[in-house]
């Protein structure tokens, strides 16, 4: 989950504050500084996959560090950073959902910390009237909130506790987390501002949004510590009638393999990279592995030579070009198989499907999956056929287009001019559209289809069946009447005294 660091570099950060643990004085942008340098500490320790970037603003911004994994290049930088004009929370934020978007997309989900002293800024950029007009904007100048992808947003307020400023200044920080959704957060620090202070608020912060999630991989007697990356998230959806809610356990039991061809592209939650828990010195060594430790070697154990359950199952599922079912929680399911991201390198992933047996609708229940062990070999066992007829198996109108539209029209006038001989497949088309019109909402669709019914019965030729233009008139005083407006009525065919091929 890539994360955007947000650092305010206005006047009112350099500020001097003498610090109660030395008595030095420093500025509130200093203590940022060690703050966000904390936060890629643990990053470094615990995340080091993740991807930061780094962006100052004042009354403008600059991105100051593209997206990277070199954490020691952001201390770096960020040792240097200016002091600039006022603050404008709002223009940092629409920097982010540029920068973001620009770099993963509306689908990522991505943490941004915002970094400030709890200044409100003045003038018609400050927070106080950026809330204040949040409901007032219009489609070429919208609020920055919430973000464009999904993001979760963090405010650090390097201040101290009982700041009058800060005081009338956390009602609107709160207000802008609430505005950004998604567990959104404000955190000041819980002791006099200072340098143990700050840390420890950057600290809280990194466990409790940066925590790694470690499980067992597990397969009948054979079993692995692995690490997800990013850590999943709570599953939460709120239905008609329902609320889900979801949480992965700790250990993931494979239930079986199937070939990756049967198993598609199913619609995911989230996708992980499975990754072998680092081994320590305590752990046991397989007897049949002799190896000599120098005591005074603090790395134990050598990895290489240690068994591992999950270099055995990526080797296995990309050499057989398997996928591994295997079980979250209860009646939650997901997909282990190998993946590569284009270069030769390939990592084993899982991807996390919605909530149900039903997650993969081609597989049937994934409950009452077996083992293809007698079965017969010309019996295709996937996809399987549901008992019920899907809606998208079915002759449905989709209206995304004026041709599409125009194309259903000119096909009921066309069933129209061969009358009597085609007035089966005239209602049938005719009850299609209106049903698909009344459906959308789209019933003026219905008087238009009328008064071209209407033109077409004044053009017919002399040699015209008079059945046909019966039919046509009855057809358009139908869709005029109120009860043509219900779904399930149909139109049915005028009877007249006329048979087909009859000119008298």
């Amino acid at each position: 989950m890539p994360t955007v660091i947000v650092i305010d570099v206005s006047l009112s950060m350099s500020e001097p504050i003498e610090l109660p643990e030395t008595g030095e004085v420093v500025t509130k942008q200093f203590l940022a500084v060690q703050g966000v340098n904390t936060l890629l500490d643990y990053l470094a320790a615990n995340c080091k996959l993740e991807y930061v970037s780094v962006i100052a603003f004042s009354s403008l911004y600059e991105r100051v560090v593209p997206f990277t994994r070199d954490f020691d290049s952001i201390k770096e930088k960020i040792q240097h950073l200016g002091e600039y004009s006022r603050t404008s929370i709002e223009t940092a934020l629409h920097g982010v959902n540029r920068m973001v978007l620009g770099e993963w997309g509306n689908s990522t989900p991505c943490q941004v910390v915002l970094v400030t002293d709890g200044n409100r800024g003045i003038g018609p950029l400050s927070l106080k009237d950026s809330l204040a007009t949040a409901g007032q904007r219009d489609a070429s100048a919208p609020f920055p909130l919430p973000f464009s992808f999904p993001g979760q947003l963090s405010v650090m307020c390097v201040a101290a506790p009982d700041c009058p400023d800060l005081r009338l200044s956390l009602p609107l920080y709160r207000r802008l987390a609430e505005a950004a959704g998604a567990g959104s957060t404000v955190h000041v620090p819980d002791a006099p501002l200072g340098l143990d202070s700050v840390r420890e608020m950057f600290q809280k912060l990194a466990e409790n949004n940066f925590s790694t999630f470690v499980g067992t991989l597990k397969c009948g007697n054979l079993s692995s510590r692995v690490i997800l990356f990013p850590s999943p998230q709570a599953y939460h959806k709120e239905t008609d009638f329902d609320v889900i809610k979801r949480s992965i356990s700790n250990t993931i039991d494979i239930c079986g393999f199937m070939e990756v061809v049967n198993v598609g592209s199913p619609m995911a939650v989230s996708r992980h990279l499975v990754l072998p828990h680092p081994t320590t010195k305590t752990e046991a060594v397989p007897a049949d592995v002799n190896l000599e430790v120098d005591s005074d070697d603090e790395s134990g154990v050598d990895e290489g030579k240690l068994a591992s359950f999950c270099v055995l199952l990526h080797g296995a599922l990309k050499v057989e070009g398997m996928a591994a079912l295997c079980l979250l929680a209860d009646d939650w399911f997901g997909l282990v198989c190998s993946w590569a991201d284009g270069k030769k390198k390939s990592n084993l992933m899982l991807t996390v499907l919605e909530p149900g047996a039903g997650a993969v609708p081609w597989l049937g229940d994934l409950r009452r999956l077996g083992s293809a062990e007698g079965l017969p070999d010309a019996a295709p066992a996937f996809p399987v056929r549901p008992a019920e007829k899907r809606s998208y198996s079915q002759n449905c109108v989709a209206w995304i287009r004026q041709a599409g539209l125009q194309s259903d029209i000119q096909k009921i006038l066309r069933h129209a001019r061969k009358l009597p001989d085609k007035t089966q497949q005239f209602y049938k088309e005719l009850n299609r559209v209106r049903r698909a019109a009344v459906s959308f909402g789209f019933v003026e669709l219905l008087d238009g289809l009328a008064g071209v019914l209407e033109r077409e019965c004044t053009l017919l030729p002399g040699a015209a069946h008079p059945d046909c233009a019966l039919q046509l008139t009855h057809a358009a005083s139908v869709l005029r009447k109120p009860y043509s407006r219900d779904v399930k009525y149909n139109i049915t065919p005028l009877r007249t005294k006329f048979v087909s091929g009859d000119n008298t």
